[in-house]
């Protein structure tokens, strides 16, 4: 694909796709209206992602050049200059967040905080130990929270808290792949892995691992669910979240994956036939309970 393009990662723009749960926990997503909002939606977040990986990348440049494999992105290989990589910036973050404003005052206020957030941390907060994942998995909370927002409808608690969660385990997998795989250098190439090892990083995943099954279990057995969805079977999607996790483990540990989630899932067979099926389970026992959909309004 062109440099500038293959600089906005849009491999990576599968994260965003956490911006549909609350479209279709809500009822709505066979409904045109609603569906055109989280899909607008998703487009601004995947141009506000473009936006946070250029400047990430303009941040890193030189310690991306003594990457094995990061200095082959456009920017540290040279396919694309810093002038032009700062102008796209520029002009991707100021022109998704217009249409933002447009979309909803409370849209816009999640994707501010999201850009904010992001900008934050490939600033200063990438090298503050433990505030480093924690940043990164509340921008998975913003772009949940969004989604509920943007189509005006309430947002589970538990929606958020199992998000936060997935989202802490993805990222410690992810500082683990890079301690792992760099070895000696791991420090020269990203400063706050110094303060990680691979025996601390595990024990926080145990602990991370137990909290996101136990808290997707709660939420499908939860009376509140139930009666929102007038269905106790929910839980049997616990099985697919369970062999999901197991499974991200076992290409961790045992094949030195999880240096990029997106490129796990979408690159793993069995891990992206999972998460299809857990979804299909979801969207098939959700919308054939007798729960009405949630009220769309502002």
């Amino acid at each position: 694909m062109p440099p500038l393009l293959a600089a906005l990662r849009p491999h990576q723009w599968t994260k965003n796709l956490v911006v549909f749960a609350a479209l279709a926990l809500s009822k709505h997503l066979f409904e045109a209206g609603p569906l055109l909002q989280a899909t607008l939606a998703f487009v601004c977040f995947c141009a506000l992602s473009g936006t946070v990986y250029l400047v990430n990348d303009l941040v890193d440049v030189e310690r991306d050049r003594l990457h094995p494999e990061k200095k082959r992105r456009p920017i540290a290989s040279g396919a694309v200059s810093l002038p032009l990589a700062r102008g796209a910036a520029l002009v991707l973050g100021a022109g998704s967040l217009t249409v933002s404003a447009a979309l909803s005052r409370e849209f816009f206020a999640c994707a501010t905080a999201y850009l904010a957030l992001n900008l934050l941390y490939s600033f200063r907060l990438k090298n503050v130990v433990i505030l480093d994942v924690l940043s990164i998995s509340l921008g998975f909370v913003l772009r949940a929270v969004a989604g509920g927002v943007v189509i005006a409808v309430p947002i589970s608690d538990w929606l958020l808290v199992c998000t936060i969660l997935l989202a802490l385990f993805l990222a410690l997998a992810k500082r683990r792949a890079e301690i792992t795989a760099l070895e000696a250098t791991a420090s020269g190439h990203r400063a706050i892995l110094a303060e990680y090892s691979p025996y601390l990083l595990d024990q926080m995943i145990a602990v991370v691992t137990a909290s996101c099954v136990t808290a997707y279990a709660f939420y499908t057995l939860a009376p509140e669910t139930v009666a929102k969805f007038q269905t106790n079977r929910l839980s049997w999607t616990i099985p697919f979240v369970i062999y999901g996790i197991f499974r991200y483990l076992y290409l961790v540990h045992q094949k030195e994956q999880g240096g990029s989630p997106s490129d796990v899932l979408l690159a793993d067979r069995p891990l992206l036939v999972n998460v299809f099926l857990w979804a299909a389970a979801v969207v098939a026992i959700v919308y054939s309970a007798a729960g009405a959909p949630a009220p769309i309004g502002h």
